[in-house]
């Protein structure tokens, strides 16, 4: 009889992203005012502005297979697979004054940003920051 040897215990995978109690609020109240058709907030990065690279944020209907999720007391934020190298470590949090209001991405693969704030210059984490997430 040819019996499979079990699998090794496979590692847990760093979660690319956390919330904060403020992006967490405010996010369920933006999903709630969207309705049940809104699967959560799609996280990407884009190439352009003058520091080199965007962050993109667009509601998501569904969930690819590929998607990294975060869910955090029913918000949800969903990362494209192509950027998961360059937000692993970040904190995304949500902060409001009285000229604005906006989500805020404390991130560490960060290298620099420009002057108006809409660009930053990311660079991919590498396996061992990673590894230590």
């Amino acid at each position: 009889m040819n019996e499979l040897a079990p699998s090794p215990a496979r590692r847990p995978r760093p979660q690319v992203m956390t919330l904060t109690p403020a992006a967490i609020d405010r996010l369920r109240n933006l999903m709630t005012s969207k309705g049940p058709a809104v699967a959560g907030l799609k996280i990407g990065i884009k190439k352009g502005g003058c520091a080199g690279m965007e962050y993109t944020m667009t509601w998501a209907t569904e969930i690819g297979r590929l998607d990294e999720v975060i869910e955090a007391d029913g918000a949800r934020v969903i990362v494209d697979p192509a950027a998961i190298l360059y937000l692993i470590g970040t904190e995304m949090d949500f902060r409001a004054d009285k000229l604005a209001s906006q989500f805020v991405f404390n991130n560490p693969n960060q290298k620099s940003a420009c002057g108006c704030g809409e660009s930053v210059q990311l660079e991919p984490a590498s396996a061992r920051d990673a590894a230590q997430s």
